[in-house]
């Protein structure tokens, strides 16, 4: 019984030297990020939680004091907790211009020109350095079904101002997207309520 404070001294003591180690190592990297500029991020996959991530960082950025703009593609027929939020901001330029899901419209020249329409917004918007934060969703899936043009596109996000960030969301990002992002994550569907029959709940889906 005696030896255990000795075992869980030692435990401690190497858990203090192996953060120790890590502060060094990551205070490193830290020292070694010398550039500052406007960020690109993509959020794809299949996965729940990408447009989620992208208003989670337009509370940020607004909790930072910054303008933001979002362009939201292809959602357009039912109205969304985070649209019903951040119209409250004045700080927020916010614009649903997509007529629903693909599956739905079933029309491709009617989805072609709601994407072209979001596009000039957000060309606007991506040559404005007003904007410091830019919100794309769902603009993969425009670039999937060829809506856009890619290579028009990903010009436009790289030409956009330098201190400017912006998000693109959406499943399937083009591979051109993603070799223009500086951040990209991929969300990964472990389980998910819909497949057990549970329809959309407000507050966590809509």
């Amino acid at each position: 019984m005696s030896e255990i404070p000795n075992e869980d001294a030692a435990r401690d003591e190497r858990h203090r030297l192996r953060m120790q180690r890590k502060k060094g190592v990551i205070d490193n990297k830290i020292a070694a990020a010398d550039t500052e500029r406007g960020v690109l991020l993509v959020l794809t996959g299949n996965g729940k939680g990408k447009s989620s991530s992208a208003f989670g960082m337009v509370a940020r950025a607004l909790g930072h004091g910054m303008k933001v703009g979002v362009v939201q593609f292809i959602k357009g027929k039912f109205s969304t907790g985070e649209e019903a939020f951040y119209r409250r901001f004045p700080e927020v330029d916010y614009h649903v211009m997509g007529e629903g899901y693909t599956w739905e419209t079933q029309d491709r020249e009617r989805d072609v020109r709601a994407a072209t329409a979001a596009w000039a917004i957000a060309r606007r918007m991506l040559t404005d350095a007003t904007y410091e934060l830019v919100v794309l969703d769902e603009l993969n899936i425009a670039l999937k079904h060829r809506y856009l043009d890619v290579a028009q596109v990903v010009a436009d996000l790289r030409n956009r101002p330098a201190m400017q960030h912006a998000v693109v969301t959406g499943r399937a990002a083009p591979p051109e997207v993603i070799e223009a992002a500086d951040t990209v994550t991929e969300m990964t569907v472990v389980k998910h309520a819909f497949q057990q029959g549970i329809r959309a709940q407000k507050g966590v889906e809509l």
